[in-house]
């Protein structure tokens, strides 16, 4: 492992922008030699776009045999984050491979996945909102069980969010899914978001706004818990140095809209005109909200792993990124009181017992 700086985790990686990653660590010779990748989707065997972004480049090579530009140290691995007893199993794995030396200790945990529904909407089987469960709490679980496989030094948690977390970014004006919804946390817990009872899909009759503010609001989660772990972290006797920041993508081709049963939207909206409109606008509006996969892949492993340029440092705490510059967040996910009251309620759903962290501060 003398070759390798450390692990890195990808969650999603079967989807547009967690396949576009994948891609440009295996293309990159400095990536590709650096780091082993562990990259979670929700069937290892059905995973079609990160197996075409791997190039075959090979299944699971041990670290212990070194790497070359042609190969990829990497493992795939099912996982349902919707499912906290299957967020604990993989959990589980990692720790156990990186306490025994197989794999190095984590350097980022990049938290990619994303869930978002449309004309319907799903209940976990413990009853909770599928956005909820699948784009927050499973992602909060997994990182604190893994952070005693973080590397204490330059480690970092990377949330992926989007504009959709914050009801008065002019973005969210333009389109109207926030309307009469001006704020998310505004009922002294989670309860309402976390059961699916907030903004139900059987009473919008738009098709897609409910579900947009559902997943706007999962967003909002994530972004909260930017300062509410960090602050925990910067307690921490031992994890101390860790890092916790967000960046926001961009509007990206990816497979999250599969599940609109409209086909303009779906097909040739998403598909079609948005990747056309995008491959244009770049060159104009390098940061714009429109962004090629490839783009913010690129912003995406610099927050990751990079140290510069500004915004970014060796250690860049509590940042929140819009792609390559820094981004607004809503104020709801800068008040510590809705960090306390999120962090109090997670304990809640998630469970957490003695020994499973090992953060201090975890209560």
């Amino acid at each position: 492992m003398t070759d390798l700086k450390g692990t890195l985790i990808v969650t999603g990686a079967n989807g547009g922008l967690g396949s576009a990653i994948v891609s440009q660590i295996v293309l990159s010779l400095q990536l590709n030699a650096s780091y082993h990748g562990v990259y979670t989707v929700r069937n290892a065997a059905s995973a079609h776009s990160l197996d075409a972004a791997l190039v075959d480049r090979g299944s699971f090579r041990s670290p212990q045999r070194g790497n070359s530009p042609s190969s990829h140290s990497h493992e795939k691995i099912s996982l349902d984050l919707s499912r906290l007893s299957n967020v604990r199993k993989a959990a589980a794995e990692i720790n156990d491979r990186v306490a025994a030396g197989i794999i190095p200790h984590i350097h980022a945990i990049v938290l990619n996945a994303g869930y978002e529904e449309f004309e319907k909407q799903t209940w976990t089987e413990d009853g909770l909102d599928t956005t909820f469960a699948t784009n927050y709490l499973g992602h909060w679980l997994l990182t604190v069980l893994l952070l005693q496989s973080m590397d204490r030094e330059v480690g970092r948690v990377l949330w992926i969010s989007s504009w959709s977390h914050n009801p008065h970014d002019p973005r969210n004006s333009w389109n109207g899914s926030f309307k009469e919804y001006n704020t998310i946390f505004n009922s002294g817990s989670i309860d309402s978001i976390a059961k699916g009872s907030w903004s139900l899909t059987k009473d919008d009759k738009t098709g897609w706004a409910a579900g947009y503010r559902r997943y706007g609001a999962s967003k909002l989660c994530g972004v909260t818990t930017i300062s509410e772990l960090q602050r925990r972290l910067d307690q921490d006797s031992i994890l101390k140095n860790i890092s916790v920041l967000g960046i926001d993508p961009g509007l990206v081709n990816t497979g999250i809209a599969r599940r609109s049963g409209s086909w303009f939207f779906r097909v040739l909206l998403w598909q079609l005109l948005l990747p056309a409109i995008a491959a244009i606008t770049i060159y104009f509006f390098p940061n714009g909200p429109l962004r090629p996969a490839r783009k913010s892949a690129s912003d995406i492993i610099a927050a990751a792993l990079k140290s510069g340029p500004p915004p970014l440092s060796a250690r860049p705490k509590g940042l929140y990124l819009n792609g390559s510059e820094l981004g607004a967040r809503n104020p709801e996910g800068k008040d510590p009181a809705n960090g306390a009251m999120l962090w109090r309620d997670t304990l809640r759903y998630t469970q957490l017992e003695d020994g499973e962290t090992s953060l201090e501060s975890w209560r």
